[in-house]
């Protein structure tokens, strides 16, 4: 077979690992592999390379992707469609490999409706894909998180101080969820556990009262005003209180062993996947075990954390 990779949306530690297992286990089994160029945005601009084994050499602790990556909105209408199946067709390509979250699936999703062969595996630090106990990307921001809560604490504790720490996520409050729980943070806000701001201060000031020296909010993205919400609990908690947005440097980083494990695995399996003749499926690993599911069954379909969140009540 003639197969291709492409990785899509935002970026993730490992994604050179699964590159890496897809080249390096095509070529093991007698594949010709290529790369595509900036996601989807390659394959509609045509911009194909050849990957030998020697091309993806030392990528293992490399973050981010080699192969770049871009978000390409016109790729929902068929006709944009049509394009990317006749660049592939006539590039000789038999199947495709996409890397990437939610929106890279539905891509993946509409090739495979037009009738070619497309496998999916879950590349996201926001660990927001169905189907799938992690995503590759997700262990290594989810340390990046803890070592800035670890640290945060520190001069929280000197000073008296509430830290509020919002991180990434979007609709999925799994990296804030894990985190706070990793970092003994006093309160966790997601898009599936909200708190009442009042309750939150009240709480707080009945911290405060009590001889409590520090604070930990951890918060998903787009929640709230982070900045406002520090300055309200200043005035009102009794603790001073600063907000801090991490940003883009959660997604960057060498990989931790737990992402290239798992994207070297998920790789491989993608490959001989493809040589069964798996088609609109997703590589998933579900209790150390590696599995597919229809994409069609994955995209829309929320994660449900609730040992987790009754857990953090307890800890609280």
């Amino acid at each position: 077979m003639k197969i291709a990779v492409l990785t899509s949306g935002g970026d993730a530690p490992g994604m050179n690992a699964a590159i890496r297992a897809i080249v390096r286990t095509g070529i093991a089994e007698g594949h010709e592999m290529f790369g595509i160029m900036d996601g989807y945005r390659g394959l509609l601009e045509d911009r194909f390379i050849p990957l030998a084994a020697k091309d993806v050499s030392g990528m293992l602790s490399i973050g981010g992707t080699k192969l770049g990556t871009a978000r390409v909105s016109e790729f929902k209408e068929v006709p944009v469609q049509m394009v990317a199946i006749d660049n592939l067709r006539n590039r000789g390509i038999d199947a495709l490999i996409v890397i990437g979250g939610d929106g890279s699936y539905r891509g993946a999703q509409a090739l495979h409706e037009l009738e070619f062969q497309t496998i999916a595996i879950p590349g996201t630090i926001d660990n927001d894909v169905y189907g799938t106990d992690y995503t590759i990307g997700f262990h290594t921001a989810l340390n990046t998180i803890v070592e800035a809560i670890d640290k945060l604490r520190d001069t929280s504790s000197s000073h008296r101080r509430c830290s509020i720490i919002e991180v990434m996520g979007r609709t999925s409050g799994d990296l804030a969820l894990y985190a706070g729980i990793c970092g003994g943070a006093e309160f966790i806000i997601t898009p599936e556990n909200p708190i009442n701001k009042d309750k939150l201060i009240s709480t707080l000031k009945k911290h405060n009262e009590e001889g409590r020296r520090h604070a930990i909010i951890v918060v998903t993205e787009q929640q709230f005003d982070v900045h406002k919400l520090a300055a309200e609990i200043s005035i009102k908690s009794g603790f001073s209180s600063r907000a801090t947005v991490l940003g883009y440097i959660q997604r960057g980083g060498t990989p931790i062993a737990e992402d290239r494990i798992l994207a070297s695995r998920m790789g491989a399996f993608a490959v001989e996947m493809l040589a069964k003749g798996v088609s609109g499926q997703c590589v998933g690993i579900k209790d150390d075990k590696l599995v597919t599911s229809p994409l069609s069954d994955i995209i829309n379909h929320p994660k449900e954390r609730v040992e987790l969140y009754d857990l953090i009540k307890k800890l609280r």
